[in-house]
């Protein structure tokens, strides 16, 4: 595989390789290198190997019989793996078996459970929103249900843990969990027998037309799914009346390279290059367009920030170098690193750096990094505190990297993609209040209660786009909101409470409609106001 684990990690985001022809003839022949060392069978490997691997043992043994206190064996191999990967860069990485599924979950496409979003709030399980066509909204669950028992056994007022939510709802395909709910509404609670089944797990968070001729998609992660997302989506858009994209890719952390190769051939043309890789056990793989491409001619906008890494990059390189659409936002990550994932006989993995990977121009987008890994994580707020965020002239680009693409442009190496136009970040939204309610949940808690006693109401809006339409926030909505942060002990102090509201009035009426109508009444109303996104329609409509 090219797999692509971006940082830093998002939710409950996953990954699981996808096996190209070559990685999958690696990973035997890594399979088998690994036994052979294991089991010295050869006097070469004996020989060149056996030394390490006996000082490496005794050591172990050692530790285990004369260090002062009792220690599991076990334990400190997984810690001495996990600390010689890390010495390597900061992608290489060691996943424990206890480990594997929950993070290779979300890149798969789907798992086993009941199908529900939810959120832990003031101690109890709420149902956010039932995913469609799973077996939880089948059988009647609603947004903001409040789970109370699962198999008998109470789990509100318990402290529970997300971690531990998971335990209790997922488990595999055909099996049955009973859970009781308390509904608003109902005096009493009600009992379900819930059949768990493959739950479908989304990368592309929305899609919508945001004129008649610009439409608008987002994508959180490059999964096994991806691909096929997106051309539904493109395909709906497309028959919207869609003739300008804007493809946003912000705080996209990345994913599987094919999955960023198959999105960048549907803007580029024939023959034209995507990536390509290289490593020292791995000859150059160049990926290029082919001819299935739907959208290689009409103006695009991609969408990046400090966010942004790794697929996302591949994608925003492959556009930028070949003089195919403009670049806005930020600059990115910079994450060139491939791994290829290997799992052990004993169920964990190891996802070992094997390659780099090159924009069309030749240019290697890896930032610089050093065994010091939480500087190398922390470099984002080093570019807030340097002034970067701010000021494009702030940037510090490495002008010894410097490539030109067709046309003349340009661009660097060395450290992310630098976007063809700079947007800042939004000032607006570092309001030390609107920092304090979103830190603290009240702005998500707040509309998801409102939502939750007004849902009678709000489900009078026939649609999303209704509800966007005409529905608004007014006084009373702020000012109860406002009661709601100060039992909270949450207060504006000396800010401006008009400013404030302007800044508040989007946020709330967007977590509100997401309760109602989920991402289709979400984005549409937070991407309004965003700049990066009102700097790509003056650029796609000029």
């Amino acid at each position: 595989m090219d797999f692509d684990p971006s940082t830093p990690p998002k939710k409950h985001n996953v990954f699981l390789p996808i096996i190209l022809s070559f990685v999958l003839v690696l990973g035997i022949w890594l399979g088998y290198f690994l036994s052979k060392r294991i089991n010295r069978n050869s006097v070469t490997n004996e020989s060149y190997h056996g030394a390490t691997t006996d000082k490496i043992n005794s050591l172990l043994d050692y530790i285990e019989y004369q260090y002062v206190d009792t220690i599991n064996k076990k334990d400190l191999v997984e810690k001495t793996v996990t600390s010689m990967l890390q010495s390597l860069d900061p992608h290489s990485s060691y996943i424990a078996a206890s480990e594997f599924e929950a993070v290779n979950e979300p890149l798969e496409g789907n798992f086993d459970g009941i199908g529900v979003e939810f959120n832990i709030i003031k101690d109890t399980i709420r149902v956010i929103t039932p995913i469609e066509g799973g077996p939880s909204e089948k059988i009647g669950i609603r947004a903001g249900d409040k789970l109370v028992k699962v198999e008998g056994k109470n789990v509100a007022g318990v402290k529970i843990t997300n971690k531990e939510v998971f335990e209790k709802l997922r488990g595999k395909s055909g099996t049955v969990v009973k859970v009781t709910i308390l509904r608003h509404g109902f005096a009493k609670p009600i009992e379900f027998k819930i059949t768990r089944d493959a739950i479908p797990l989304y990368s592309l968070d929305a899609s919508y037309m945001i004129n008649s001729t610009i439409g608008y998609i987002k994508i959180s992660k490059f999964a096994a799914t991806t691909y096929q997302e997106y051309l539904k989506a493109f395909n709906a858009l497309s028959k919207q009346g869609m003739k300008k994209l804007i493809l946003d890719l912000r705080g996209n952390p990345g994913g599987y390279l094919n999955a960023a190769v198959d999105i960048s051939d549907e803007f580029l043309s024939n023959g034209l290059q995507i990536v390509y890789t290289q490593g020292k056990a791995n000859p150059k793989k160049t990926y290029k367009a082919t001819e299935h491409g739907s959208f290689e001619n009409n103006p695009l906008v991609i969408l990046i920030d400090e966010g942004s890494a790794s697929a996302s990059e591949i994608v925003a390189g492959a556009v930028q170098d070949n003089d195919r659409g403009t670049i806005i936002g930020r600059r990115s990550f910079g994450k060139g690193l491939v791994q290829d994932q290997l799992q052990l006989p004993d169920g964990s993995a190891i996802r070992l750096t094997i390659a780099r990977y090159y924009t069309p121009t030749g240019r290697c987008i890896q930032k610089p990094y050093s065994d010091d890994k939480d500087q190398y994580y922390n470099e984002e707020y080093d570019r807030y505190s340097n002034g970067e965020l701010l000021n494009k002239d702030s940037i510090k680009l490495d002008k010894t990297k410097q490539y030109k693409t067709p046309e003349g442009k340009t661009v660097y190496g060395g450290g992310g993609i630098m976007p063809d136009v700079f947007v800042p970040i939004d000032t607006a939204k570092t309001n030390s209040f609107l920092n304090k309610v979103f830190y603290a949940g009240a702005i998500n808690t707040f509309a998801f209660e409102y939502a939750d006693k007004n849902r009678d109401k709000l489900k009078t809006y026939a649609s999303a786009k209704e509800y966007i339409d005409k529905y608004d926030i007014n006084q009373l909505i702020l000012d109860e909101f406002y009661n709601y942060c100060s039992k909270q002990n949450l207060t504006l102090g000396n800010i401006s409470k008009d400013k404030t509201n302007e800044a508040l009035k989007p946020y709330l009426k967007a977590f509100i409609g997401r309760d109602v109508f989920d991402k289709d009444a979400y984005y549409p109303i937070i991407n309004q106001k965003d700049k990066c996104i009102l700097k790509a329609i003056e650029v796609l409509s000029k």
